[in-house]
């Protein structure tokens, strides 16, 4: 499968969800988009949109200011 990633990092809530939105609509389903935020909030932001969206939440983390998520597209 393609690697998709996303640099949202220096954006503000909401605009790395918005930008995972957009990004997600270019991504085959079933593969996974990686997405890098320095907003502290996307953790909950991401955890809802993916509650919201059906999309999977597979991997979360934390590297010294930057959060990670791997979201894997699900239609």
């Amino acid at each position: 499968m393609a690697e998709h990633i996303l640099d949202a990092k220096g954006l503000n809530c909401p605009l790395p969800i918005l930008k995972a939105k957009k990004a997600l609509a270019s991504v085959p389903d079933g593969e996974f988009l990686e997405i890098l935020s320095t907003d502290p909030g996307s953790v909950a932001d991401f955890e809802a949109f993916c509650r919201q969206t059906g999309n999977e939440l597979m991997e979360t983390g934390q590297d010294g200011d930057v959060y990670k998520f791997k979201i894997k597209r699900v239609t």
